[in-house]
């Protein structure tokens, strides 16, 4: 099965309508994270099936509990789940912040080749990141632990903000060692196809 055929059965078995132009940007995005990963080690995954359940299928199950304005994808690494939800998403605007340079590097590259208006990058640590407006919401994908995610990231946060952490088992420990002044809000527990293992999207806010 081409990675085309895999990407589409994924999308359908997620309950997801994405056009075809929408889909073929997703794999161009695939493409460009396979070719600069020779070079820059971007991810330890180096198979095309894999890329397509991994990385794109895993960002895109998150997609129907993630429409807002404005997002802030932290500690982005090779774009995840921050480029996908740009692509899928037009009408949001979407911050990656990568502290790794080379990363940063591919990142402002995709945006580039793929024509995406709504996406920004920052090279810079996020407490360092002062943005004119905050952000309805955060997320972050395998960034840190919850604590570290709320902590460094409450300044850019606006009144009513929301952290979206990306978790695979569900992190009970991580959820008890959270600061008191926020409070887990809501959990879905997500199913990627071809991914056989735990996924779960938390929702946080201040408490």
């Amino acid at each position: 099965m081409s990675a085309a055929e895999r990407l589409a059965q994924g999308i359908a078995k997620l309950g997801l309508s994405l056009d075809a132009a929408t889909q073929e940007r997703l794999l161009a995005y695939g493409a460009l994270l396979m070719k600069w990963n020779k070079v820059y080690n971007l991810s330890a995954i180096r198979d095309e099936n894999a890329m397509v359940d991994l990385h794109l299928l895993d960002s895109l199950a998150i997609l129907p509990h993630v429409d807002f304005p404005a997002i802030a994808d932290i500690g982005s690494g090779g774009g995840l789940p921050g480029i996908p939800l740009a692509i899928c998403r037009p009408q949001m605007a979407v911050t990656l912040v990568e502290t790794v340079g080379k990363k940063a590097s591919f990142l402002q590259q995709v945006r580039i080749e793929l024509g995406l208006p709504n996406l920004t990058v920052h090279n810079l640590r996020v407490e360092n990141l002062k943005p004119a407006e905050l952000f309805p919401a955060v997320i972050s994908r395998a960034f840190a632990s919850i604590e570290d995610f709320v902590t460094l990231t409450e300044h850019l946060a606006g009144p009513d903000g929301l952290w979206l952490a990306m978790k695979g088992v569900y992190p009970q420990e991580e959820l008890a060692a959270m600061p008191k002044a926020f409070t887990l809000r809501n959990t879905h527990r997500l199913h990627v196809p071809g991914v056989d293992a735990e996924r779960h999207l938390l929702f946080i806010s201040r408490t």
